[in-house]
């Protein structure tokens, strides 16, 4: 089942600035080890159900995973080939706009450096840089 919200006011919304680092969502909440954000970008909600197959199917139903960003902005998108104007395009995906500091998922009850090697096959799914953090050694912007 894909990631998108149930129910929206405005279907198209625009595109928004994604300058700046992260205010909310920068500290482990509630596991030990968590995936942050170095980088800014939209991710799709494709990306984030990769990324959570690949963490999913390492941990060997072991630890608990939390997804904290959720993808609730809508990308709109013209088709192929069309003239200019006639006004906005179909909503074509969703994404979830990531800042830097951004904390992405968070694992617990796994061993750091099993942790670590989820996280690092998750990584390879996402398209911008991230580190691994622990609730002992937070970092900051």
């Amino acid at each position: 089942m894909p990631l998108l919200p149930k129910r929206v006011k405005y279907r198209k919304t625009q595109r928004g600035s994604r300058k700046g680092f992260a205010s909310r969502n920068i500290h482990l909440s509630f596991g030990s080890y968590g995936l942050q954000s170095l980088e800014r970008c939209w991710l799709t909600n494709i990306q984030i159900e990769a990324a959570r197959v690949a963490l999913t199917r390492n941990m060997n139903r072991r630890g608990k995973l939390w997804i904290r960003v959720f993808p609730d902005k809508s990308v709109t998108a013209r088709p192929p080939e069309t003239r200019m104007g006639k006004g906005k395009g179909q909503p074509e995906f969703w994404v979830a706009v990531i800042k830097p500091g951004t904390i992405i998922f968070e694992l617990d009850g796994l061993a750091e450096v099993d942790a670590k090697e989820c996280f690092r096959l998750a990584a390879s799914k996402l398209p911008m840089r991230n580190r691994f953090v622990t609730r002992e050694r937070r970092l900051v912007f």
